[in-house]
Parts: structure tokens; sequence; C-alpha cells
């Protein structure tokens, strides 16, 4: 074979591989989407792997082989993520102080958030809303609160190590940690609510600058989102 016969079958595989590749996740979507749209129609109880599956035209294998669980298509959970957020928790800007360091982490993983939500198709912002209904249902409460939990023993023990001590002895990396996961919900939330009228990364820059500044009432957060009357006072 001519070196240019290997570089067009190289090419001819690369174009393969990257074509099952859009096709897989092509499919990964379409499992959420579906699965999203069923639970808000009927209830979490009410929906089973094998709905999910056929209204996705696929096996129940196929859709074992993307998620889990039903619950895991919901919210997809991705472990690699976690794994990667306390790898820059850890690491990330040696020496800067560790709530400046979980700013930059918590933007960059908003970001991620709603490019994984616009990947569904549609408002990412209807998308959230969706699976905080979904959230809603009892029996996903138990699911969630141990998913929330996870999240945020991985991220204390993040700071932790940064930091040289230990969260058992320390109260300071699970005060961090509840600030800063805290902080991520309550924006996440407020961007779902207003529909998505300013950039999550940005809520969550403003809401981390505001802890900064030792939350005064008049912030440049509240300031953005109209929540501070332009009042003059009576003389």
């Amino acid at each position: 074979m001519t070196l240019a016969e290997t570089a067009q079958t190289a090419d001819h595989e690369a174009q393969r591989a990257s074509l099952r590749e859009r096709k897989k996740l092509a499919t990964r979507r379409l499992l959420r989407r579906t699965a999203l749209d069923l639970v808000a129609e009927r209830g979490f109880a009410n929906v089973t792997v094998e709905d999910i599956a056929e209204a996705a035209d696929v096996s129940p294998r196929t859709f074992f082989n993307y998620f889990p669980t039903k619950e895991a298509a919901l919210f997809d959970s991705d472990a690699s993520r976690w794994a990667e957020m306390r790898e820059r928790i850890i690491h990330d800007s040696p020496g800067e102080p560790a709530l400046d360091v979980l700013r930059a982490v918590m933007v960059s993983g908003a970001e991620a958030v709603v490019d994984d939500l616009r990947d569904l198709g549609g408002d990412p912002a209807d998308w959230l809303r969706r699976m905080k209904v979904a959230r809603a249902d009892p029996q996903l409460r138990a699911s969630h609160a141990a998913r929330m939990t996870m999240i945020e023993r991985t991220v204390t023990e993040a700071l932790a190590e940064r930091l040289g001590t230990d969260p058992e002895r320390d109260p300071y990396p699970g005060l961090l940690c509840a600030v800063a996961t805290g902080t991520f919900r309550a924006s996440l939330s407020y961007w779902a609510s207003s529909g998505g009228s300013i950039p999550l990364a940005r809520l969550i820059d403003l809401s981390f600058q505001a802890l900064a500044d030792g939350l005064p009432e008049r912030c440049e957060l509240r300031q953005v989102t109209g929540n501070v009357a332009d009042r003059k006072d009576d003389l």
C-alpha cells in the first residue's frame, strides 16, 4: 500500500469514527429529550425505561448503553465532569484564594450546563424548568439529594486538599463549598425563572463578586437584574 493510499484509508476511518460519535451523541440527546417530555406529561412514576425507548424508537438495551437508570437520563450526571472539577479546584491558579478559583470553576460549569441544555434543542431555560419540575417528584427527591451530597462532598474534599487541611476538623472547606454551591443553585434558579434573560455565567460571576464584596445591597448583580430601585433621598 502506498503512502497516499494509507493516508486515504486513515482519513476514511477517521470520518467513520466521527460519524459514529455524532450518531451516538444524537441518540443520547434524543433519549434525554424523550425522557423529559414523557415525565412532564405523565409524571416520573408513570414512565418506564421501556416507554422512553419505545418513544425514541430504540430498544431498552440501547437505552442502557447510554444511561444506567431513567433518573440519569433526566439529569445526565457525568462523573467525568465532577472529576475534572475536583482537579481544577485542587490545582488551578496556585497561590490564588480558593474563592477565586471556585468562582472560575463555577462560571465554567455554568457554560457547560447551558451548552448541555442547548444541545437538547429549543429553549435551554425551558429544559431546565422541566428538570426542576421532575425533581419535585417524591420518588426523585432522594435521588437528587444523594447526587447533591456527592457533589458537595467532592467540592469540600477538593478544597480541603488545596488548603492542606482536614474537613473533619476544619469547617472552612465545608463552609466555602456550601456558599459556592448555594450561589450556583440560586443563580440557576433565577436564570430559569427569568427565561434566561441574562447569561447564566454572568449571573454566577456577578454573584461571586457580590460575595467577595460582602453582599452589599446595592451590588452590581441586583442592578443588572433590575432589582435595585434608583431612589433619591427625600430632602
